[in-house]
């Protein structure tokens, strides 16, 4: 049987955040935990788009809006700090994608430093948060681009050279990485937070401007791809949905669309790329972003 949103279980006195859930994949894992009885804080950086994404949240069930950037290090820790309660449930969402090259705040390459460095500081900081929750889910949010990304260390924040795909597919290898040497650190302390990855296929949200622009003939090309080819940011949001709900998730696990070459269909568990898997990569991948950040994780063994 295919899996839906109707699997959900009941979240009832749950709490859970979920990183730009002002729209696209975000705003729909939040509409749906709400809806299952979790209390949703959505973490927006745009307190305009926030605010209308939490009225649509609302009418679902118990939401709050928190501002965070995950391009900024200081709005990370601020956010953090403000969040005392146990935290159930951590989706990693926010991102962006193939944009031109700037930093954020702290310096970083800005796809390197939101997808992957702002995510690892934030689940740093609510880790003792995640400890005390029963049975707690992080879930980290990758793409099928991960597969053409490669760590270059040499050159981490495109200062040598600089693609805007090459980017965003090493950010999402970050991702994978992370999960999983996460997921290691946790076994090794004998046991916590589940932690899972999810990536959407091909969802027709606004992220894929990044490639085309917001507007003239490669966007107007780009409407046409995802018409064909995209499905909805609802269903792009199902394997996120599954990770972070389902009693059956175990540490490390990997979901996305199960047809149309892993594209679109309802969440299956899928496989990565061999970088992916690189144990050796994800430590030095962990030590680089614990230097970077400044934030280490409390109770976890290297």
């Amino acid at each position: 049987m295919s899996w839906t949103a109707d699997h959900i279980p009941p979240l009832t006195g749950r709490r859970a955040v979920v990183t730009g859930a002002n729209s696209g994949l975000g705003l729909q894992t939040a509409l749906q935990l709400a809806a299952h009885g979790a209390q949703v804080t959505l973490a927006c950086r745009d307190e305009q788009r926030g605010r209308a994404a939490l009225a649509q949240v609302e009418q679902r069930g118990a939401a709050q809006l928190a501002l965070v950037d995950l391009a900024s290090l200081a709005s990370v820790r601020d956010f953090a700090a403000t969040v005392t309660d146990p935290v159930d449930i951590l989706v990693d969402n926010a991102g962006v994608m193939a944009v031109p090259r700037r930093l954020t705040a702290d310096g970083f390459e800005m796809q390197l430093g939101t997808n992957h460095l702002g995510h690892f500081a934030l689940t740093g900081l609510l880790w003792e948060q995640l400890v005390a929750a029963e049975a707690a889910r992080v879930v980290v949010v990758s793409s099928n681009a991960h597969r053409m990304g490669r760590m270059n260390f040499d050159d981490l924040m495109g200062e040598q050279s600089y693609s805007r795909s090459r980017a965003y597919g090493q950010s999402k290898l970050a991702n994978l990485l992370f999960v999983r040497e996460l997921a290691r650190r946790v076994e090794l302390a004998g046991g916590g937070p589940v932690v899972a990855a999810a990536h959407p296929g091909y969802a027709a949200t606004n992220l894929t401007s990044g490639f085309t622009g917001r507007r003239g003939p490669l966007r107007a090309a780009g409407w046409l791809v995802d018409r064909a080819l995209g499905q909805s940011d609802a269903a792009g949001a199902l394997p996120t949905l599954r990770a972070a709900t389902m009693a059956d998730v175990n540490p490390g696990d990997y979901f996305g669309p199960g047809s149309f070459g892993g594209w679109r269909g309802a969440p299956v568990l899928v496989g990565r790329s061999p970088a992916a898997l690189d144990d050796a990569v994800a430590k030095r991948l962990w030590d680089v972003s614990e230097q970077l950040t400044g934030v280490t994780y409390p109770g976890l063994p290297g």
